[in-house]
C-alpha cells in the first residue's frame, strides 16, 4: 500500500479542485484565523465520504498551522496558548476517539451540524462582546477540546475564546495556530491508534498541506488590505450550504437503513 494508491479512482480534475480549495481555504484561514476546516469538507465529502474527512484535515492542518505560526510567530501569546492546550488536551483525545466510532452517515451529521452552528455562534459571540479571564478561558477550553477532537469547522469557537480573553488581530491568528498544532497532534495520535489513518487519508492530507503552505504567507501579505467582511459573508454562505448538503445526504442514508 502506497500513498499514491490513496488517489485511486480520483480524477485529475477532482485533484485540481481539492488543490484549489486548499489554497483558497488557506488564504481565508490566514486572513480570518478560521476557514480551512469549514471549507475543505465541501469538496472532500463528495469524493471520499464523511468518515475520513476529520483525519485528513487534522493531518493537513499540521502543515497549514505550522506555516501560519511561522508567519505570525512574533504575535503569539504563548501563555494563553499553554492554558488552552493544558485544559483541552484530554477532551480533544476523547472527542477524536468518539469520532472514530461513528458511521459515515453519523460523521456527516456531526460535521454538517457543526458547520451550520458555527455561523450564528460566531455572530452571537461577536455581537455580545463577551470578555473572560484565564479561568474562563480554561473552562471554555475543556468544551472546545471535545468539539475540535471530533468535528471539522470548530475553529471559530477557539477564535471566539481568544478574542473574549482579550487578544486581537494577528495575535489571535498566531495563538490559534500554535494551539491548533497541539490539538492536531493529539487528534492524529488517536486516529492513528484507532486505525483511521490509511493511504487515502495520508494522500489527501499531504496534497492539501503542501498546497496550503504558501496560502498563509499570501494571506499575511494582504491581511491589512483586504476587507474581512467580504470573505466572511462568502464563507458563511458556503459553510451553511455545505452543512445542509451533508445533513441531507446523511438523512437519506439513515432513512434508507430503516426497514
Amino acid at each position: 500500500m502506497t500513498i499514491v494508491s490513496g488517489f485511486a479512482d480520483i480524477s485529475i480534475f477532482q485533484l485540481l479542485l481539492v488543490a484549489l480549495m486548499a489554497l483558497f481555504a488557506s488564504i481565508i484561514g490566514g486572513l480570518a484565523g478560521y476557514g480551512t476546516g469549514a471549507l475543505m469538507p465541501l469538496v472532500l465529502v463528495p469524493l471520499v465520504g464523511a468518515e475520513p474527512v476529520v483525519p485528513i484535515i487534522a493531518i493537513s492542518a499540521i502543515f497549514t498551522n505550522s506555516s501560519r505560526a511561522i508567519a505570525y510567530l512574533r504575535y503569539a501569546d504563548r501563555r494563553r496558548a499553554l492554558i488552552v492546550l493544558a485544559c483541552a488536551a484530554l477532551t480533544t483525545a476523547l472527542g477524536a476517539y468518539g469520532y472514530t466510532r461513528l458511521t459515515n452517515a453519523g460523521a456527516a451529521l456531526v460535521i454538517g451540524t457543526m458547520l451550520i452552528m458555527s455561523v450564528p455562534l460566531r455572530r452571537v459571540l461577536r455581537r455580545r462582546e463577551v470578555r473572560i479571564g484565564d479561568t474562563g478561558l480554561a473552562a471554555g477550553s475543556v468544551g472546545y477540546g471535545v468539539l475540535v477532537g471530533g468535528t471539522s469547522g470548530s475553529g471559530v469557537i477557539l477564535l471566539s475564546l481568544l478574542m473574549a480573553a482579550g487578544l486581537e488581530g494577528a495575535a489571535v491568528i498566531a495563538t490559534d495556530a500554535m494551539i491548533s498544532l497541539g490539538t492536531g497532534l493529539i487528534k492524529i495520535s488517536v486516529f492513528g491508534l484507532a486505525g483511521a489513518v490509511n493511504a487515502q487519508v495520508l494522500a489527501f492530507a499531504l496534497l492539501i498541506g503542501a498546497i496550503a503552505i504558501p496560502g498563509a504567507f499570501l494571506a499575511k501579505a494582504f491581511v491589512e488590505r483586504m476587507p474581512v467582511h467580504i470573505h466572511t459573508v462568502i464563507l458563511d454562505v458556503a459553510v451553511i450550504t455545505g452543512g445542509l448538503v451533508m445533513i441531507s445526504a446523511a438523512a437519506k442514508q439513515l432513512i434508507g437503513w430503516i426497514p
